[in-house]
């Protein structure tokens, strides 16, 4: 992944953003650290569909049973 500073992806914003519809996200920096990242609609799209681990878990049927007791002497969440 190309990594680019701000102020040349200001100058560059066509070809960056070129670069990421073809599939080649950009880290745009500021001082030296990452702060954004541009990447084209389409990849966007399907990433924002797929869920977190934790939507995937509170998700699952589960039953009492299903979840073992806790060993670290933490209090157990009933379900």
């Amino acid at each position: 992944m190309q990594q680019i500073q701000l102020r040349d992806a200001k100058a560059t914003l066509s070809a960056v953003i070129d670069q990421a519809r073809q599939g080649e996200p950009c880290i745009i920096t500021r001082h030296g650290r990452p702060e954004a990242v541009v990447l084209g609609f389409d990849e966007w799209q399907r990433l924002s569909q797929v869920p977190s681990f934790g939507r995937l878990l509170m998700a699952a049927p589960l039953d009492a049973d299903d979840v073992p007791p806790r060993q670290d002497g933490l209090r157990q969440v009933e379900l």
